[in-house]
């Protein structure tokens, strides 16, 4: 199910998103297609996580798909996605980079407007390309978007009826192809960068043996050269159908007329030819090549390291749910322990781990290393014992119950928040459901599930998870390096094959508390207060010469945001020698307060939503945070102590300087 943060985006998706903008929209009748009962919402069955109530689901006598819901973030703005369930990797040989090339042909002539105005009427409703009109092609799906800015029942009707025309009746006509030949080859091109080559390298060995391993979504020159009108329909005929297409609607209307304008312009589509099943995407290889150097003088030094697992569709319940957060807490707490690692002057600037279900085609999981220095062996190895301790040593209960009670807090947090939620974002969250074959969740739905795991997250299941996460193929490594090395590729295999020594976690940081911050002087006294501005701004002026200004953002529920400026910034600094501040930004937050650490000030601010960063502007220096109502106090607090008495530690200039050499 998708929902919040990220991966805690995946739990609501789990882990991993009113009144009328315009009211003769519902005013105006329009003729409604009949859709087939359902009982239970398509995007529910086998599933059994409650459904999201504020998504109206249906279908219509032909297959298609659609949820619609009201949300006015922000207002008078309507989101439209039409997801269809093809991409790059329903291609067959011949055809690479089909699927994206019928995705730019779909914005050219169409059943309902001739070549070039789709674009110009979605202009007229105030929608950009490239920004609110979009489009992408994924190895599996291709999907189209649409943000009217201020929709009004006409423009709604418009953009619906184009989009229905542009999915069941393209025109693709030889003028068009070669037109968009031009445009796609191009991109081809362009994408043939470092960026690129190492996406493609990446790909080709972590999932070597099966179709993602060599098919770029782009495709290939010589399938794009020989394509024709014919060859191109052919390949929108056998995927682009109704069965296989999903619509959504959020924005600032009536879910009630979103509902009808679907139906009354895609209840028609009919499909051409047989139905297609989907093709195989294949299994990981156990025995393919484990290893790769990619020589690249423009990037900096890296290793990706992957173990891959073959993908199967689950059930999206709360049982899988729940297996799926206890994974997400066992990466936590090995990405702290890889984080406390480097701060304490390891060998490598940045290390993490994910797990990712990939195209349909691998369950993985992935270890991203970044050296600090030249030394990519020692960074491996370090990085190997981390995770070699995580796979022997259960975490202890109470590092357990510190990485869940911040889970705990960002899901609370989102369910503070969620009347901020955009509705192109909550259409986004929807869409990428479909596609990984998930549901969507409720904030609220993803906090309760979570808040009755306790008893479920143990030293013993966390134990479990790591190795059910580092279980599948032999580990395979990339290694990208600026530097050409011919020993690289021996040197590559023995650091992925050679036996590590698990590597005790750092010892853990001191209790801290607030009371340990540096203690205050006398609380200052408001001197002088000006009357509200027009829009609610308030200023205030201390007695020790702090001056405040109190603004009330009404459309941010639940997020507090304080800015502390002070100094005068890029004028303050020397412009006849070099400066230290290009180390500010990382190194300045990171050197600790008083006596306490980094590790120190996690501790303090954990489970709470508390944060700190700086930056320097052109006529200040800045701190800020960004916090909630319930702790304001302490947020301020802490921002006031890092100026009173900010700490000094050398470590973070130095991964602040291998960081700007990287």
């Amino acid at each position: 199910m998708n929902s919040v943060p990220s991966r805690l985006a995946r739990f609501a998706s789990i882990l991993a998103a009113f009144a009328l903008a315009v009211p003769a929209v519902a005013q105006k009748g329009v003729a409604v297609s009949r859709v087939v009962p359902a009982p239970t919402p398509w995007l529910y069955r086998n599933s059994d996580i409650p459904p999201d109530r504020e998504w109206i689901f249906g279908e219509l006598p032909n297959g298609l798909r659609y949820a619609v819901r009201r949300n006015g973030v922000p207002p008078h703005q309507v989101a439209i996605r039409v997801a269809i369930d093809a991409g790059s990797l329903m291609e067959a040989k011949g055809e690479e980079g089909f699927a994206h090339f019928n995705e730019h042909l779909s914005f050219r002539g169409s059943r309902y407007v001739p070549d070039g105005e789709a674009k110009r009427v979605f202009q007229r409703l105030g929608a950009t390309f490239g920004s609110d009109t979009n489009a992408a092609t994924t190895p599996t799906q291709t999907i189209y978007k649409l943000d009217i800015p201020n929709a009004s029942r006409q423009g709604l009707d418009d953009a619906v009826r184009i989009l229905s025309g542009m999915m069941a009746a393209p025109e693709i006509t030889p003028a068009e192809v070669a037109a968009e030949r031009r445009t796609v080859l191009a991109e081809l091109r362009e994408g043939n960068g470092p960026q690129g080559r190492v996406v493609d390298a990446t790909r080709g060995l972590f999932f070597a043996g099966q179709p993602l391993a060599d098919h770029p979504t782009i495709g290939s020159v010589a399938a794009l050269n020989a394509a024709t009108p014919d060859s191109l329909r052919a390949f929108h005929d056998r995927w682009y159908r109704p069965n296989r297409t999903v619509v959504v609607i959020a924005g600032d209307g009536d879910p009630a007329v979103f509902e009808a304008l679907i139906g009354q312009y895609f209840a028609d589509w009919k499909p051409v030819g047989a139905n297609p099943p989907d093709p195989d995407f294949g299994k990981p290889h156990p025995d393919a090549a484990r290893t790769r150097v990619l020589v690249e003088p423009g990037l900096p030094l890296a290793v990706s390291l992957a173990v891959t697992r073959p993908w199967f569709q689950k059930n999206d319940t709360i049982r899988y749910n729940r297996g799926k957060l206890v994974d997400s807490l066992a990466m936590r707490i090995i990405n702290r322990r890889l984080e406390r690692r480097a701060r304490a002057g390891g060998s490598y600037l940045l290390s993490s781990i994910d797990q990712d279900d990939v195209s349909r085609s691998a369950d993985a999981t992935f270890i991203q290393v970044v050296p600090l220095a030249d030394d990519w062996r020692s960074a491996v190895r370090d990085v190997r014992a981390v995770i070699a301790d995580a796979l022997v040593h259960p975490p202890g209960q109470a590092e357990i119950d510190r990485e869940a009670a911040e889970f705990a807090v960002s899901l609370q947090a989102a369910v503070e928040t969620s009347s901020n939620d955009a509705g192109a974002e909550l259409a986004d969250t929807l869409v990428e459901a479909v596609n990984i074959r998930e549901t969507v969740a409720s904030d609220q739905v993803a906090r309760d599930v979570f808040a009755d795991m306790h008893g479920e997250l143990t030293p013993a299941a966390i134990l479990a998870s790591t190795k059910k996460l580092m279980t599948g193929t032999p580990m395979r490594a990339l290694l990208t390096t600026p530097h050409a090395d011919p020993q690289a590729q021996m040197q590559l295999t023995e650091a992925l094959t050679a036996d590590v020594r698990p590597g005790p976690a750092q010892a853990a940081a001191r209790q801290a508390s607030f009371a340990l911050l540096p203690k205050f002087g006398p609380a200052a006294t408001a001197v002088k207060r000006s009357p509200p501005t027009a829009v609610g701004v308030q200023f205030v002026e201390l007695s020790n010469g702090v001056r405040l200004a109190l603004f009330p953002l009404r459309s941010d529920v639940g997020r507090t945001y304080v800015s502390a400026r002070f100094g005068a910034g890029l004028l303050a600094l020397p412009s006849d020698r070099p400066t230290p501040a290009w180390a500010a930004n990382a190194a300045l937050v990171s050197s600790g307060i008083g006596d306490l650490g980094q590790e120190e000030l996690d501790q303090l601010t954990s489970a709470r939503r508390i944060n700190m960063s700086f930056d320097i502007g052109d006529d200040a220096f800045t701190l800020r945070g960004v916090t909630r109502p319930a702790d304001l106090d302490d947020q301020l607090k802490l921002l006031a102590a890092k100026l009173l008495k900010p700490g000094w530690d050398p470590a973070p200039v130095v991964r602040a300087r291998a960081a700007m050499l990287t």
